[in-house]
């Protein structure tokens, strides 16, 4: 079987059988313990735990997208050419980080495992657990895809809190306000925690902000 009908086939055969009963923060990160279950013969199954921390979604333009890493080149030739037509067009941009725990093989039938993990999930009443059916080659495709899904699910609320808010306008220089929001947030955990400095640069220099910012940027190093 090829690469992408494995993948399809994978898509396929994911099942999320129980969702987090809430949507992504709109202000905040959001962590989601996962549980996967993938059937390695009959009474034999593997379950995965772990976290998907979803960061603080931002709103962005394709010309903040254009000097994000980790784009093939013939991505990066499609967002600049979004760019160049629609360089004020903004969209939701969500970055995840999976945190894996523990992995076990446990010697029940699958329907047991699923009802234990459902129990113990209700004792401790978190809202945001998830239970995964995945395949077992390609577990990891199976968690893609429920993450995928839940931005999909979030998406609307979050745009709509965004909008509320006032932060999906934009400035004078074609800078979303939400986008200004967190540069000043990240100023603030830069003066506290000169660990902070590093992120806000990258940041600045994604919105071609750097010269605006710099004789602030530069005064958090000088000594008071």
């Amino acid at each position: 079987m090829e690469v992408d009908e494995r993948i399809q086939h994978a898509i396929e055969r994911t099942e999320v059988l129980r969702h987090p009963q809430q949507s992504l923060a709109t202000f905040g990160s959001t962590n989601v313990y996962y549980y996967i279950v993938t059937e390695l013969m009959e009474s034999a199954n593997v379950v995965r735990e772990g976290r998907v921390v979803a960061a603080r979604p931002k709103i962005v333009t394709p010309a903040y997208l254009i000097n994000l890493e980790g784009f093939s080149s013939q991505a990066r030739r499609f967002i600049e050419m979004m760019a160049e037509k629609h360089p004020h067009e903004m969209g939701v941009f969500y970055s995840y980080k999976n945190e894996p725990k523990e992995m076990n093989v446990v010697s029940e039938p699958f329907k047991q495992v699923v009802d234990k993990i459902n129990q113990r999930i209700d004792r401790q009443n978190d809202p945001l657990s998830a239970i995964i059916r995945g395949v077992e080659e390609l577990w990891d495709v199976s968690l893609l895809k429920f993450t995928y899904e839940l931005t999909q699910s979030s998406v609307s609320s979050n745009v709509a809190e965004m909008e509320r808010s006032g932060l999906l306008r934009l400035d004078n220089t074609g800078v979303p306000i939400d986008a200004r929001k967190h540069i000043e947030e990240l100023f603030e955990k830069a003066r506290n925690d000169l660990s902070f400095a590093s992120e806000l640069a990258m940041e600045l220099r994604r919105w071609s902000l750097f010269y605006e910012y710099q004789d602030q940027f530069f005064g958090l190093f000088r000594k008071g």
